[in-house]
């Protein structure tokens, strides 16, 4: 019998539809986040892939990748400019929905590694500086 997968551990696919659920309902008020999203106003189409591709590496079904190929993350999110600040705001925003998600212990440590990591390989920009006309 294989090893249960984090997946398994936290019940599967309803865990990850609430974690993102509460991950998005900070992000919908996150001025600094939204200005990432080409449409901050619909934010359903986010929601339904970020839960897609947990799942999805935590153990769930191939869906993400079915769908929309190989996760390819830093590509994906290079074309958005990913300083400091919204690195900071992604994490916390997460954070707040893993706490609250009540996972077993040892699942929330494991996921939190994660974000972590996975929040500062999105960073794509050193500085926290607004978009400003180069020559000045």
């Amino acid at each position: 019998m294989p090893a249960a997968t984090l997946y398994d551990l936290v019940g599967g696919m309803p865990f990850f539809e609430a974690l993102v659920d509460h991950f998005y309902d900070g992000v919908a008020s996150d001025p600094v986040l939204l200005r990432l999203y080409p449409d901050a106003t619909d934010l359903a189409p986010a929601r339904r892939r970020l839960t897609l591709f947990l799942a999805q590496y935590w153990g769930g079904p191939t869906t993400y990748s079915d769908e929309r190929g190989h996760p390819r993350l830093r590509a994906r999110h290079f074309p958005f400019e990913i300083g400091p600040e919204a690195r900071d705001h992604w994490l916390r925003h997460m954070r707040i929905a893993v706490e609250a998600s009540e996972a077993p212990p040892e699942a929330e440590r494991q996921l939190l590694e994660y974000f972590v990591a996975a929040a500062e390989a999105m960073r794509n920009r050193d500085d926290a500086q607004p978009d400003d006309d180069p020559a000045v």
